[in-house]
């Protein structure tokens, strides 16, 4: 059966193909405008700290808050979220969260003070958290195992997209619409959500496999199964520490190249735009290749790889900026290349009845496992008397053991997604 894109009404059970290629187009397109308008929400609030602070009359402190509103909220969400997620239809329950998403980040652009401004940022990540965990469930349903990586890719793209746009894109539009200031750039997302909103009313399917399982005993007790499955656990613990691995590294970069390698602050925006622009050419490629050669050999391979980037910055001495450009380009290609095989194979963990249940506590396990190793690392380093980042090189060889620590867990990740599925009341042996 075919589904055409002006066809509102569609069904897709778990597993089972989009109609054809160009509405598989259309629907990936969809999933992919929907997660780079919630990352973009994100990226939007690092560069405009100045102006923040200025506007609203607050301190750095204050402003560490209001960014990590953000990221704490989507972690909690990710763990309610657990409770109704697989009790809704797939398609209804994306737009509904999208609309809700919309509403908030639009109530950022119209708060009237720091305080309101705080809760809408909250609000926006509760959704946005669950957002990202669901269009990896939908994906997951949708597309077959043996061509969900380049599916993965082409979705986690909009990651690289929003990462190059978000920097000058925020401060363009700050600073070119004076009447309304950082409350641009949260105008300008709400409206581009909202042709989105549309695209994905047109082109997402109802997805209702799911809603065949029975769920039995309280709510509480089934999450309880799911999260403390063995096979669960060990693909939480894998994620985890493949956050740990980037996470830890990555918040501290623009700091040590200007403090450490002499790299004038006004080249930082160009390090990020090459290492996004390479990243979003790469997305795809590495998906491809892991449907080709194999999910587990790719990541493997960029596992290993990527460790030679990695601590080459946390070591670098002072360089031409050519050096910097490779190398941080490096390192984001492979660095966030690992997620494409990795998420491919676990998704591929859990019984799809209860999978959107599985990657909500996933999403959560991320944000909680990102702001740990940011806060782990930020207690490493330090600035010596010269202005200089000292210990930088320690958060690298950390960083390095929790890589080869995933590149060990992937092979028992990738034997546990052949076992029997685990469900949502019992657990198998």
């Amino acid at each position: 059966m075919t589904y055409p894109p002006h066809q509102v009404k569609k069904t897709l059970p778990n597993h089972h193909m989009l109609g054809d290629q160009r509405h598989e187009r259309f629907f990936l397109f969809s999933l992919a405008g929907i997660q780079f308008t919630h990352i973009l929400d994100f990226m939007i609030m690092m560069p405009l700290g100045p102006e923040f602070i200025r506007e609203l009359n607050i301190n750095t402190h204050e402003f560490g808050l209001l960014l990590s509103s953000y990221t704490f909220a989507a972690a909690i969400a990710g763990i309610f979220a657990t409770y109704f997620v697989d009790r809704f239809e797939r398609r209804i329950l994306l737009l509904s969260l999208y609309g809700c998403f919309i509403v908030a980040t639009l109530i950022c652009g119209l708060a009237p003070d720091y305080h309101s401004l705080f809760v809408a940022r909250a609000f926006a990540g509760a959704f946005g958290g669950i957002l990202g965990s669901l269009v990896q469930t939908i994906i997951a349903d949708s597309i077959p195992f043996e061509r969900r990586g380049k599916a993965l890719g082409t979705v986690m793209a909009a990651f690289s997209v929003s990462t190059v746009a978000g920097v000058p894109l925020s401060l363009f539009l700050a600073n070119n619409i004076p009447v309304l200031g950082w409350r641009a750039p949260f105008i300008f997302i709400a409206l581009i959500s909202t042709l989105i909103l549309y695209l994905g009313y047109r082109n997402i399917p109802k997805i209702t496999g799911h809603l065949d399982h029975i769920h039995e005993g309280s709510r509480l007790s089934q999450i309880w199964t799911i999260f403390f499955a063995k096979q669960h656990l060990r693909a939480f613990v894998f994620m985890g520490f493949i956050m740990l691995t980037g996470f830890s590294v990555i918040p501290y970069i623009a700091l040590y190249l200007t403090a450490n390698v002499g790299i004038d602050n006004s080249y930082i925006s160009l390090i990020y735009l090459c290492g996004g622009l390479a990243t979003l050419l790469s997305s795809r490629m590495i998906g491809h290749l892991a449907d080709k050669y194999g999910k587990v050999k790719v990541f493997r391979a960029l596992a290993i790889i990527s460790l030679i980037p990695l601590l080459v910055t946390t070591n670098l001495m002072p360089v031409p900026l050519w050096v910097v450009l490779v190398n941080s380009t490096a390192f984001f290609v492979l660095v966030s290349g690992r997620m494409i095989p990795a998420m491919a194979i676990v998704s591929q963990v859990v019984d799809a009845k209860i999978r959107g249940t599985f990657m909500s506590l996933v999403g959560s396990v991320q944000m909680l496992a990102s702001g740990l190793a940011s806060v782990i690392a930020g207690m490493v380093v330090t600035i010596g008397s010269d202005g200089k980042m000292d210990h930088y090189n320690l958060v690298g060889y950390g960083a390095a053991i929790c890589g080869l620590l995933t590149f060990y867990l992937v092979g028992y990740i990738h034997k546990d997604s052949q076992l029997p599925k685990v469900a949502g009341h019992s657990q198998t042996p």
